[in-house]
């Protein structure tokens, strides 16, 4: 018992430090936008441009996932739509790309993973932000302040960039690691194995499932997800779907500074539902 215990603080400690560089990157450009008010990345991703989540869609691609912690951040103070949030959430891949481009013979997978996800998250944010607005329920919609209003980080007034962000970092960093503890006593417990065969037994259910185990908040999911997909025991589509689903860190971030969790379920929501969707349109494109 003391061996699994250990080996699990191991794993949730080496986890979490491989993300904090990250993590503070995208703390230190929040505290800089916050503190100097920057017009221009403010119009690009907050609700001042109509098309803020095309560049929600672009920023996630990016194989990590501390824009998607940006995003959480920027949307529990209201400066971005939630279009423009799950539009990040969707795009976002966490290590899939790094994994796929080291597979041999994986690098046309990875393009084309990279391309689809853009395209559906690009989608789901317009359909969101401008199609189904009316029917989202009130407080997920809609641009209300302007960065220079965001407060997310609870930081004193006379903290500098740099403090602020340490500090951010820090308080974050503890909240990951004491959530990636319970994950990794679940997976121990349950055991990595038991969930693949899982998964590969249950055929076209795969799509519904992958998107579930894509929501688990670290690396794990991606990775599971990504070496099943190599090893043939996934299909392309429901590999789609899990990891369009999986946001990574940005979900922790989101149910920690948002505090309305109703809120934050009906974005899961809408994140499950528009990459079940994904899932089934490449299924149905023979991709």
């Amino acid at each position: 018992m003391a061996d699994f215990i250990l080996e699990v603080l191991l794993d949730a400690g080496i986890d979490t430090l491989k993300m904090i560089p990250f993590l503070f990157l995208a703390y230190l450009v929040i505290e800089y936008v916050e503190h100097h008010q920057s017009k221009r990345l403010e119009k690009a991703l907050t609700g001042q441009s109509k098309y803020g989540f095309l560049t929600g869609a672009a920023l996630g691609v990016f194989p990590q996932c501390g824009f998607s912690a940006m995003a959480a951040n920027l949307y529990a103070s209201k400066v971005i739509t939630v279009g423009t949030l799950v539009a990040v959430f969707i795009s976002t891949s966490d290590e899939a790309i790094p994994m796929l481009f080291a597979a041999p013979g994986q690098a046309g997978i990875m393009l084309k993973l990279v391309g689809l996800k853009v395209v559906f998250a690009a989608i789901a944010g317009f359909l969101i932000d401008f199609v189904l607005k009316k029917l989202i329920p009130i407080g997920l919609g809609g641009y209300e302040n302007s960065v220079s209003d965001c407060d997310c980080h609870e930081h004193n007034e006379r903290d500098s960039v740099l403090l602020a962000a340490v500090k951010h970092t820090v308080h974050i960093t503890l909240y990951i690691f004491l959530f990636s503890l319970v994950i990794g006593f679940v997976v121990e417990w349950i055991g990595m194995d038991t969930i693949k065969a899982f998964l590969s037994s249950i055929g076209p259910w795969q799509l519904l499932v992958a998107g579930i185990v894509g929501f688990i908040p670290n690396c794990a999911a991606s990775i599971m997800l990504t070496q099943l997909y190599i090893e043939g025991g996934l299909a392309f589509s429901a590999a789609v779907t899990g990891l369009c689903t999986g946001a990574g860190v940005g979900i922790l971030v989101l149910f920690k500074q948002n505090r309305n969790w109703k809120e934050n379920l009906c974005i899961l929501a809408l994140v499950y539902i528009f990459s079940v969707l994904a899932g089934l349109a490449v299924m149905m494109l023979g991709m």
